[in-house]
């Protein structure tokens, strides 16, 4: 969402009214696959979550909004996808330094963050479901953990901003014949969200009157 006036654009001024720093430090990546229709237009097959159609890739702030999105055919994997959305942040961003990612995003593409943007990343991994871990000993020890809801640091601040988005009709699938298209509607939407937010702080009373018995 970086793009205009740096000191009337309604991203710096939510986080203003929440009291944060105008621009985030931080932030967490994460994609979402999601069909296409007939209407065509670039497309691809992700293997691993079984989608004909694009990926939504997403970076957002520690409240989860949204500082930049990518769509691009789902064939492409995400270690690819984040060059797309990391390059170019610094002159809308510059306080940015740490990046929360999933283990999708781990191998060549976490050297070229490192050397090229010279933040640092955290791979937030999910507990294993079952198997063994290596122990601060050096052993190994079997683990079958319940398969439950696991909220992981961070993450679920990106997959929430997923959620918001995918409550717009709209973005149920990708309807769009050019990525370029499905960007815009994403922007709008979070636009839409951060609006509602600000009138919200608005129409709120600066003070309130001390009542007397």
């Amino acid at each position: 969402m970086g793009r205009g006036s740096r000191s009337t654009t309604p991203y710096e001024r939510l986080r203003r009214a929440i009291g944060r720093e105008p621009t985030p430090s931080a932030a967490i990546i994460d994609s979402q696959s999601v069909k296409t229709t007939e209407r065509g237009g670039p497309h691809g097959y992700d293997g691993g979550k079984k989608v004909n159609g694009r990926k939504r890739h997403i970076l957002v702030d520690t409240l989860g909004l949204l500082l930049k999105v990518v769509v691009h055919p789902a064939n492409l994997q995400d270690r690819e996808g984040a060059r797309l959305v990391l390059r170019g942040l610094h002159p809308h961003f510059p306080r940015l330094r740490h990046l929360w990612a999933d283990q999708a995003y781990t191998g060549p593409i976490l050297d070229w963050i490192t050397e090229q943007l010279g933040w640092s990343v955290e791979v937030v991994e999910r507990s294993p479901r079952r198997g063994f871990v290596v122990t601060a000993g050096g052993e190994f020890q079997h683990v079958r953990l319940p398969a439950v809801f696991e909220a992981l640091p961070r993450r679920w601040v990106v997959e929430r901003t997923i959620a918001w988005i995918s409550r717009n009709r709209r973005m149920s699938k990708d309807y769009e014949f050019l990525p370029a298209t499905s960007e815009a509607w994403i922007y709008l939407s979070m636009l839409r969200l951060m609006l509602k937010r600000l009138a919200h702080e608005q129409i709120r009373p600066a003070f309130h009157y001390r009542r007397v018995a």
